[in-house]
């Protein structure tokens, strides 16, 4: 299921991706590449800017509904959603064990019998 849903979104970026670049800029964009009359032709003077401004935003909200889709179903349950740090601190693992521990010690120093 979550692998449908992340190949789904990738072919809803790449239609994005595509449909952003059709849109006629300032610079010209990738409309100009077919032809230059052929999405005249397709849509129509006025409304191909507009059909390619209304795709950009539905393939814009579908983007965004399967990110937030994606992120809630592969997020972990609520059960664990403790804090690493206080399961580790429960486990005892991040205290260091006592048994085998041996602190270093200062030689002692003869006293001088100089009485």
């Amino acid at each position: 299921m979550i692998g449908f849903l992340i190949t789904l979104h990738a072919i809803i970026s790449l239609l994005l991706i595509v449909v952003v670049l059709m849109q006629a800029s300032q610079g010209g964009g990738l409309s100009g590449l077919s032809g230059g009359q052929t999405t005249n032709a397709i849509f129509g003077g006025r409304s191909a800017g507009n059909a390619l401004s209304k795709l950009t935003t539905y393939l814009a909200g579908i983007f965004m509904g399967l990110a937030l889709l994606i992120s809630l179903i592969s997020s972990p349950g609520s059960g664990s959603a403790g804090s690493v740090v206080e399961d580790a601190q429960q486990d005892g693992s991040l205290a260091p064990s006592t048994e085998n521990l041996s602190l270093p010690t200062v030689p002692l120093q003869e006293e001088k019998e100089n009485n």
